[in-house]
């Protein structure tokens, strides 16, 4: 079939490299100039089966209370007037009922551990450069109630298979000296050996060279304004997509099948088509350090449960990445945030880093209430979604690239998941994806 895929982050990127090995011919669309250029541009860089924990638990409504009016605060919720704001807030709370939390960690851990072995499988595949390093991730804390309450999550990782593993403030100091400047503030910590790191932009525009090379046509600098349907029922489909090219000539492209993924603006295109996903943009910030003594700065990758950051080694560089701004599509830099990822990193590794030449940047991070994504058929027989991966798109991307190619292939993917639109497949007493009231697919 000859398939267009809508977006080239690394959710439309590995999309089309599995539909092409899979037979495909496959175009990728993107109004970017090349691969990899928002929101899998700088985010945090960690493959993180290990932070399968959903942003809506039991903690997060008082997280919430706890950050309004606070510029700095690692949950920043600007109320807007906007009725998807407000109705994927409600939805939100909802799904931080804790039976909904555990239902919603054993699909994301489902998804995030097949997709974490598909890309070691992908790697020994292809040769790629994107400092890739294999030293697990560590997550520390400095609250005691946190910790305590990780605990919980972290059982119900390793009863899944992610062997998220508790320790002592001495031992994770032991397995990352680089926090020995801060030991007297560390409470606890967990470890997951099996996660990983590396650079998702490297990686993303790597594997976009590879597709190429096997014949993936990507036209970049192409914007979609619509999707052109006909038909209604079970005949309804997508006979093409319209587009303004990089001349700004409009056109329409025509193909059999159709693979949304453009993250966040996946929405307003779907919307006329009467699919009503719940995503909702939240905006993200990362800084990138040089180092100047890398003796002193993390070689395993971090996650700084107090300040929801997490910490990347890239080489001769210190990613930092989290936060979350609920603030429409914009992504302005808010100064604010940016000094406070500084003076945060600043004070874990004082001396590591070059803090006076930080790159910022922000993307907008395509959440579901339930940071499940949306993965599977629609009502439209050729149209399909990949998108709505929230923070873990770089976790979730290649298992999501290889289930949808088997998805549009007509083949049932080989992972417990609640795919969108489809029959269960072993669901382990979840057979049906309730987890996001408004997964419409009809």
């Amino acid at each position: 079939m000859k398939v267009i895929v809508l977006g080239s982050g690394i959710i439309g990127t590995a999309s089309a490299w599995f539909l092409n090995k899979a037979g495909h011919e496959v175009t990728v669309i993107d109004r970017q100039p090349g691969a990899a250029q928002e929101t899998s541009f700088a985010n945090g860089c960690q493959i993180s089966v290990s932070h399968a924990t959903p942003w809506a638990n039991k903690t997060a409504p008082m997280t919430i209370l706890k950050s309004l009016g606070k510029e700095d605060a690692p949950l920043l919720y600007r109320f807007r007037a906007e009725w998807l704001q407000w109705k994927w807030g409600m939805n939100f709370l909802r799904e931080c009922i804790p039976a909904r939390t555990v239902r919603n960690i054993h699909q994301i851990v489902a998804i995030a551990e097949y997709s974490r072995q598909t890309l070691q499988a992908v790697r020994s595949e292809v040769d790629i450069d994107y400092n890739c390093l294999t030293r697990g991730i560590l997550h520390f804390y400095t609250n005691q109630k946190d910790f305590d309450e990780s605990l919980a999550s972290a059982a119900v990782m390793r009863d899944l298979g992610c062997p998220r593993t508790p320790m002592t403030a001495d031992e994770a100091v032991k397995l990352e000296p680089a926090l020995a400047h801060i030991r007297p503030q560390i409470v606890g910590a967990d470890f997951t050996e099996s996660d990983e790191s590396g650079d998702i932009y490297k990686f993303t525009t790597g594997l976009a060279r590879k597709a190429q090379e096997r014949g993936v046509h990507f036209q970049f600098n192409t914007t979609v304004t619509r999707l052109i349907t006909e038909g209604s029922g079970a005949a309804a489909r997508v006979t093409g997509v319209e587009v303004i090219d990089a001349e700004g000539r409009h056109q329409t492209l025509h193909a059999d099948a159709f693979v949304m993924a453009l993250g966040s603006f996946s929405v307003a295109l779907l919307q006329p088509l009467g699919i009503k996903l719940m995503i909702y943009p939240g905006k993200g910030y990362s800084a990138t350090y040089p180092l100047l003594n890398a003796d002193l700065a993390p070689t395993v990758s971090l996650i700084d449960d107090g300040y929801k950051l997490v910490l990347s080694r890239l080489g001769d560089k210190l990613r930092v990445a989290g936060t979350c701004e609920f603030n429409g599509y914009t992504r302005e830099l808010n100064a604010t945030r940016c000094a406070a990822i500084t003076r945060r990193t600043r004070e874990l590794f004082p001396d590591a880093c070059d803090y006076e030449q930080p790159a910022y940047w922000a993307g907008l991070r395509p959440l579901t209430p339930s940071n499940v994504p949306y993965i599977g058929k629609t009502k439209f027989s050729n149209l399909f979604l990949n998108t709505g991966h929230g923070s873990l798109g770089w976790t979730m991307g290649c298992g999501s690239g290889r289930a949808i190619a088997d998805i549009v292939s007509g083949h049932q993917p080989e992972v417990d998941f609640a795919f969108t639109g489809m029959a269960s497949h072993k669901m382990s007493g979840h057979a049906s994806m309730p987890a996001c009231p408004d997964r419409h697919t009809a």
